[in-house]
């Protein structure tokens, strides 16, 4: 009787498991279909570079195809860092970064605006006791939010291209 309702297990977890072979992400890397042609970068040109050098990768990662759009891409970001709580002598304890980006994404071959958007992201920390502690804390934040912002840029372009 129990290698009976193994076999009938086993058989029901390879039903469930041959149905999920066929996933494919709503806005995977392969339907973005854009390869950047010219490219400016203007504000905080550390954060731009690092953004266009994820966007520049995925559509190097493009195969050769007749479908695909070459467009211009203007990124101008700017990072702010605030002092949001203080002690009661002045001592800073938190700050807010915020990252703001531009991207305009205008298609080469017609000058169609294909993306016009700016996003913001922030978040606060605390400092830490050790100084050099607070820098690594604050660029892994940076980090974060550049990657935040590349995936919600991805999100946008990806469904801007595909709908036009």
């Amino acid at each position: 009787m129990k290698k009976i309702t193994y076999l009938i297990f086993a058989f029901i977890m390879l039903i469930f498991i041959s149905e999920c072979t066929g996933y494919k992400p709503i806005f995977g890397s392969t339907n973005i279909q854009f390869d950047i042609v010219d490219y400016d970068i203007k504000g905080d040109k550390i954060i731009g570079k690092k953004i266009y050098s994820q966007l520049h990768g995925l559509s190097k990662s493009v195969k050769n195809d007749q479908n695909i759009t070459s467009v211009k891409l203007l990124i101008d970001t700017l990072k702010n860092k605030e002092a949001t709580v203080k002690d009661s002598v002045g001592k800073i304890l938190e700050y807010k970064i915020t990252i703001k980006t531009k991207i305009i994404t205008t298609d080469f071959i017609t000058d169609e605006k294909i993306l016009n958007q700016t996003f913001i992201s922030s978040l606060t920390y605390k400092v830490q006791d050790q100084y050099s502690d607070t820098i690594k804390l604050e660029n892994k934040l940076v980090e974060n939010l550049i990657n935040k912002i590349f995936q919600e840029i991805l999100i946008k372009l990806s469904h801007n291209i595909t709908t036009k």
